[in-house]
């Protein structure tokens, strides 16, 4: 089956856009965050598809609103049994009930909070966001310096924050990135391909063909990483002929 690749930006929402030997058209939406891709026919051309994701966008948003509640009801108890990803892998949380300033260790396979036993959960919640930012902090600079070298370019800067769509962002004008906290609890793959696609958009805006070819030719396995960064589809629709 032959597919070839595109990418559109459709009323602020960026859509990846897979064409294939296929009948129909194909809309999902992926979490954490509300990625939308399209699966359409070899037929279809950009416009064909825009105007089939305008049609469907009260649908792609209400996907991405169950999306974002559904985050927000799966908040943590951070109590000892629970699961937190780490750089890709689930670790079971182990509360330690001590004295002393609250912090996080890895210990095997487990991720050990220890803490005084008057914290709160939305305390100890704080803590292990604090904690992913100081991973992302050690880890984002190298990853960054060894890209500036490969890409010939300088970053003058970049911030963590949490985005509510993005796994990355690039200022163009001043080229300062932003790097969203959950990329923490993905494979450090995925941390490489989120800081090579935003130094991309220093030569591209958008995300049309030549992005893809710089993509393409800078890190050759980048939708494999894109996939295993986005997981699997909360909901997709399934498009006969209109």
């Amino acid at each position: 089956m032959s597919t070839a690749n595109a990418y559109l930006t459709v009323r602020g929402i960026d859509i990846d856009v897979i064409y294939k030997d296929i009948k129909n058209l194909h809309i999902g939406v992926y979490p954490p965050l509300g990625r939308v891709r399209v699966a359409a026919p070899e037929r279809f051309d950009d416009d064909q598809v825009r105007l089939a994701v305008i049609q469907r966008l009260p649908w792609i948003k209400r996907q991405r609103e169950t999306l974002r509640a559904a985050r927000r009801q799966s908040e943590r108890e951070m109590v000892t049994g629970e699961s937190h990803y780490v750089w890709g892998l689930r670790r079971r949380l182990k509360v330690v009930e001590r004295p002393g300033r609250t912090h996080f260790e890895v210990e095997g396979e487990r991720l050990v909070l220890f803490t005084p036993s008057t914290t709160t959960a939305e305390q100890r919640r704080s803590a292990l966001d604090q904690w992913y930012r100081q991973q992302l902090r050690e880890a984002i600079p190298g990853v960054i310096q060894s890209w500036e070298q490969k890409l010939a370019v300088s970053v003058p800067g970049w911030t963590l924050r949490r985005m509510k769509t993005k796994w990355g962002s690039c200022n163009r004008a001043t080229r300062h990135l932003w790097f969203n906290v959950e990329l923490a609890k993905k494979h450090p793959d995925c941390l490489e391909y989120i800081v090579v696609h935003e130094l991309a958009h220093y030569f591209e805006s958008n995300h049309g063909e030549r992005f893809a070819r710089l993509m393409d030719k800078q890190m050759p396995d980048w939708r494999r990483r894109r996939d295993q960064l986005n997981g699997s589809p909360l909901a997709e629709e399934d498009w006969g002929e209109r």
